[in-house]
């Protein structure tokens, strides 16, 4: 295959995975216009290792309560995590804070549009700059997650796992996907994600569905096992110091007065398992001691 060939290929998985969503990419509240910088950075975080479902409903409960990043930095910090709720992960609600903090004192309250000002947020990772860059103000930056790699990985490079990730590589297989024009660029970002999302999933792919399997180079070499290195997989959850966590932090949520140690101890058996997962707690910030009781920050 020569040079002029790929990139002619390249072009067209871009070209039908956009037309193909046009037609089946969900109605999210993120995509719809006018939703803002800050609804797209608060939905990117949210989005986080939680499935979209989940979201939805605490997204549009939080922009209600929070319109704008100084209606949350006006807020405790305490208050984000409450609102956090069984979202997971509740250290991204004190970043977004953070983030709603710094874009209030330092940018004016409006939400920066650069990824290099984005990154230089709390708690801002390449990932939600890049995103918040390109879905919020349009510009051209390649936007990768575990769906848009795996379609790579897939469709141009003939592999059934994307493998451990690698941001230089990933950024450059995605750069190589954009069309020139901004909101096509913009647009081929999104479909591409949508397209690993609904229909090159993980483990049951709707192939027979696929608007580029006839230029899916995995397709085209028989779908071939992946033998390559994969991807870390998540410790389970059960019984972890990540579950105990969860518990005391729901005990901590639920309380409106400081909580003492001994309703501590009540939420979990194992005493060194809890106070590992308490001292977390309080090293991220996620929990504050006030002589031997506990609340949210």
């Amino acid at each position: 295959m020569t040079a002029e060939t790929a990139a002619a290929d390249l072009g067209t998985i871009s070209r039908l995975t956009r037309e193909w969503f046009v037609e089946h990419g969900r109605d999210l509240p993120w995509r719809q216009d006018g939703f803002g910088a800050w609804g797209i950075l608060v939905s990117e975080i949210m989005l986080q290792q939680t499935p979209v479902v989940r979201v939805i409903p605490r997204l549009e409960q939080w922009l209600e309560r929070w319109p704008t990043p100084a209606s949350l930095a006006s807020a405790a910090p305490g208050d984000a995590v409450r609102a956090w709720e069984r979202l997971g992960y509740p250290r991204r609600a004190l970043n977004l804070h953070a983030a709603a903090t710094a874009i209030t004192e330092h940018h004016g309250g409006v939400v920066p549009e650069d990824v290099p000002t984005l990154l230089a947020l709390p708690g801002i990772g390449d990932y939600t700059a890049r995103a918040v860059a390109a879905f919020a103000y349009g510009h051209r930056h390649p936007v990768v997650d575990t769906n848009v790699r795996r379609v790579i990985a897939r469709a141009v490079l003939g592999q059934g796992e994307a493998g451990p990730p690698s941001t230089k590589r990933d950024l450059a297989a995605m750069e190589e996907l954009l069309p020139r024009d901004l909101d096509a660029a913009r647009a081929t970002n999104a479909a591409v994600m949508e397209l690993g999302a609904l229909v090159c999933t993980a483990r049951k792919p709707l192939c027979d569905e696929c608007p580029i399997k006839q230029l899916c180079q995995w397709r085209a070499a028989g779908y071939p096992a992946y033998e390559g290195k994969r991807q870390a997989t998540q410790k389970r959850f059960e019984g972890s110091d990540r579950q105990v966590r969860g518990l005391i932090l729901a005990e901590l949520r639920a309380s409106d007065v400081p909580v003492t140690t001994d309703e501590i101890a009540q939420v979990w058996p194992d005493a060194d398992q809890r106070e590992r997962a308490l001292s977390g707690l309080l090293t991220d910030g996620l929990a504050v001691q006030v002589d031997s009781e506990y609340e949210l920050p």
